[in-house]
């Protein structure tokens, strides 16, 4: 078990991270956790994640013989879930089955602010299209500052307490 833990440790040390930042704690944590989650045993249905501009992405999946009704797409907090499920009863004896028809389940973590905008199923491919939308007040703004003598500041602050006074 010591050495699993001295191991998962030489994976990722995000203690360099922590000097120099502050308020990344939760992002951190989910570095983490990915890092101990490790990767999964099934990779069913494959999938492609693609950035398409600075805040714009496309997960692709291979759904080959699912139907728009045997797939739902679905958010909850911070988690987008793809779910596939076929409802056609096969016609006749299958001889060899090489085409996967088995029901399935992806989850996918979104970052903050991230928001799916559309779905498309077309020649075999669910395409999901995600956008980031920052809230305008999270947005980074410009402030002047103002120039002058001291006494502009004190009859600006003075000026401040008189209007909180009313």
């Amino acid at each position: 078990m010591l050495l699993e833990d001295m191991a998962m440790r030489t994976l990722l040390n995000v203690a360099p991270l922590h000097r120099s930042s502050v308020g990344f704690d939760r992002m951190f944590d989910l570095l983490e956790a990915a890092a101990s989650r490790g990767q999964a045993a099934d990779n069913y249905p494959p999938f492609d994640s693609v950035r398409l501009a600075d805040d714009q992405y496309r997960i692709s999946m291979a759904v080959a013989g699912f139907r728009e009704a045997d797939l739902e797409i679905s958010t909850q907090a911070n988690w987008l879930t793809v779910r596939g499920e076929r409802s056609v009863e096969p016609e006749g004896e299958y001889l060899h089955r090489g085409i996967a028809n088995r029901p399935f389940e992806r989850r996918f973590e979104l970052a903050e602010h991230v928001h799916v905008v559309g779905a498309k199923l077309a020649d075999g491919l669910l395409s999901i299209d995600l956008k980031r939308e920052i809230p305008e007040a999270m947005k980074p703004r410009r402030i002047d500052i103002e120039s002058g003598a001291g006494s502009n500041a004190k009859e600006s602050v003075r000026q401040l307490l008189d209007q909180a006074a009313a």
